[in-house]
């Protein structure tokens, strides 16, 4: 982001105390930043350094590192290229290194590049913090996120005309490969520049993982179809048995799970579908699948075999069931019914919401939905949508807390044209502009970084857009509508959300009950088995296994429900009737209070045992729940609530 005047005082005058002192003022400098500067100092590093020496290129050492990272500057080198193009003449450069901070490529401004030399910023040259101070190459590889040094951030004074912005590149298996950094004059910083950088990373990470698996079978998937083939795509490697080989961080970000969490996973395991479902589209030569993850949430995937891989006979002679004509009479109906009137099925607390909703339709009042994770928020936004005066119009939904921080700028406000391989060739309009007409959804409003809220603030304030990259407004129509778990206003007091966006968006605010709170369970089960494609129609629900479902606190809610009556569908097809032993194993466990982990990790009992209750306080609850029926066992815990080990203990942090 653009220093301010301000911010550039504070830091000027935060490193004229620490080479006066030696030391660093505290809460002077962004976090990153005083942390990287007492990295420096422990070190020994002295800030005048770089004033009276100047490094010498390793001209031999570079032959050798380009040799040795020959994939990734064959992949990083077209996209330089690209990104280039677009900054071209703005007095700027911009640099790949290794893994160790080594400069093995850059291209830029020849004005630029000769100036950028006197600091030995070229190729040949090492630019880790260790031997370069705080400066955005080395940080982000000691951090291992997206960095921006802006001008006397930099520890050393030679380098203060600098402002960098660099992001790390990571191969298909994460490891840390080396870094992209753009680097320009201070005096003419660019906000755009971290976003255009992590959009690059993320391009040259999807081609060579598009090219590391050419034994196995590539998925392509995002939420949204048209998304698939561009830069946001997650994607994801499975063996011929349909094991995870890999995935990108996009799909990591997607589902929800850690790299080293999806290699335990197979393709079966992650999806509504068996293996056959992979090789479909490639045997009858379709192009799209419909996919639903293990949590609930759908998404389309379009398949890729490599060069080796073919489909096992067995898949290629099996008979895929179609549903008769006759047996999706109500599934019909059910989706012509696609407004408020669906979610009302017995439940005072959820009639009460609706009635609250139907009175703003169509008045230019923005909805804040509030609720649990699985309560169905998403649900409410598109029923709202459907039924108020914009229906004909597009839906557009953002989960904001699934999209890195890096990309979320350019989902959201989109890029101008030519700026990397694999984005789309005419650029991308963003999310706001597809919902041009229509409603926008931004799911977990709370998690959008701040820089962004000032940036939608302005939109709303506005009516209009300003892609990356692009100095032109462009008038937008939208409704919005935002949903999150967490308390927007303790948000705000915390800093952490804007107190004017907050103001903006909080119109109505209205608060969907946890399942385990509802009167209309049975309602509910019996219009999930009517709705979902995948459970054969006519299935009975026996008596226990309701019963069993009315004893259940649900911690994932709505998910959870859903999902377990799609895998328990699929498993009693053949009896006509859902009984208790179609149910998962440990569905009857927690029932029975009969824990099946053994006890570990007990210092995170003792954080849960000290969470409050006085934020999220419900969802607080049902983690503290799931961690005593699993006895502290972490990885059951988040098993259990369809969520990450990492977000499971950030929400007892919160708390």
């Amino acid at each position: 982001m653009e220093s301010s005047p301000a911010d550039i005082a504070r830091s000027e005058q935060a490193h004229e105390i620490m080479r006066s002192a030696g030391e660093v003022p505290a809460g002077v400098l962004p976090a990153l930043i005083e942390t990287s500067w007492s990295r420096c100092i422990s070190r020994g590093l002295d800030a005048d350094k770089n004033s009276r020496e100047v490094e010498r290129a390793r001209r031999d050492l570079l032959l050798t590192e380009r040799e040795r990272n020959e994939s990734l500057l064959k992949h990083a080198a077209p996209v330089m290229n690209g990104l280039y193009a677009q900054i071209a003449r703005s007095g700027s450069m911009i640099v790949l290194t290794n893994a160790s901070g080594f400069i093995i490529h850059s291209v830029g401004d020849q004005t630029f590049l000769d100036r950028a030399s006197k600091v030995a910023l070229s190729p040949g040259v090492e630019w880790s913090e260790e031997s370069k101070g705080t400066n955005a190459i080395g940080t982000a590889l000691v951090e291992k996120v997206p960095v921006s040094v802006h001008g006397s951030q930099h520890f050393f004074s030679a380098n203060h005309f600098l402002t960098c912005s660099a992001s790390p590149i990571f191969d298909p298996c994460s490891r840390m490969l080396g870094v992209l950094d753009v680097t320009g004059d201070s005096r003419n910083p660019s906000h755009h520049s971290l976003a255009l950088i992590n959009l690059a990373v993320q391009t040259i990470e999807n081609q060579m993982f598009a090219h590391a698996f050419p034994d196995g079978f590539l998925l392509h998937c995002h939420v949204q179809q048209e998304l698939i083939g561009t830069v946001f795509e997650a994607l994801l490697a499975f063996d011929q048995d349909g094991r995870v080989l890999s995935a990108n961080r996009s799909a990591c970000r997607l589902i929800g799970r850690s790299h080293a969490e999806l290699l335990t996973h197979s393709f079966s395991s992650m999806f509504d579908k068996p293996l056959g479902a992979l090789y479909d589209p490639l045997l009858r030569g379709t192009d799209m699948l419909e996919l639903r993850l293990f949590g609930g949430r759908t998404l389309f995937g379009r398949p890729q075999a490599g060069n080796q891989s073919r489909p096992p006979a067995r898949v290629i002679s099996m008979d895929v069931q179609r549903p008769e004509s006759g047996q999706s009479v109500s599934r019909v109906q059910i989706a012509k019914d696609r407004g408020l009137a669906r979610l009302s099925t017995g439940d005072a607390q959820m009639d009460a919401v609706v009635e609250k909703v139907r009175r703003v339709l169509g008045r230019d009042i923005p909805v804040l939905i509030q609720g649990e994770t699985g309560t169905g928020k998403e649900l409410l936004a598109r029923a709202i949508h459907d039924e108020g005066p914009r229906r004909d119009q597009t839906f557009v939904a953002v989960n904001c807390a699934a999209i890195p921080d890096g990309l979320i700028e350019s989902e959201l406000f989109g890029y101008e044209e030519g700026a990397f391989t694999g984005a789309r060739r005419k650029g991308y309009p963003g999310r706001i502009m597809q919902a041009d007409g229509g409603t926008l959804f931004l799911d977990e409003i709370g998690d959008m970084p701040l820089a962004l809220q000032a940036r939608l603030l302005r939109v709303l304030q506005e009516r209009t857009v300003v892609p990356l990259g692009s100095g032109r407004a462009t008038p937008v129509d939208l409704s919005i509508i935002c949903a999150t778990h967490r308390k927007l206003r303790d948000l705000v007091a915390q800093g952490s959300f804007r107190a004017d966006l907050y103001y903006r968006l909080n119109g109505l605010t209205v608060m969907l009950p946890p399942l385990r709170e509802r009167s209309d369970l049975r309602a509910l089960v019996h219009r999930i088995l009517a709705s979902e494609e995948s459970i054969p129609q006519g299935l009975r629900i026996d008596d226990e296994v309701v019963a069993l479902f009315e004893r259940h606190p649900w911690p994932g809610n709505m998910r959870q429900l859903a999902n377990l009556l799609r895998t328990a569908g699929v498993m009693a097809a053949d009896d006509g009737c859902i009984r208790k032993t179609h149910l998962p194993d440990d569905f009857i466990d927690e029932l029975g209070g009969a824990p099946t982990f053994a006890p570990s990790e007990p210092e995170f009992r003792a954080v849960a045992a000290q969470a409050p209750c006085d934020l999220d306080s419900l969802t607080l609850r049902a983690i503290r729940e799931s961690l005593s029926r699993n006895e502290g066992n972490v990885a059951a815990t988040a098993r259990e609530l369809g969520i990450s080990r990492t977000t499971l203990y950030r929400k007892l942090k919160e708390g």
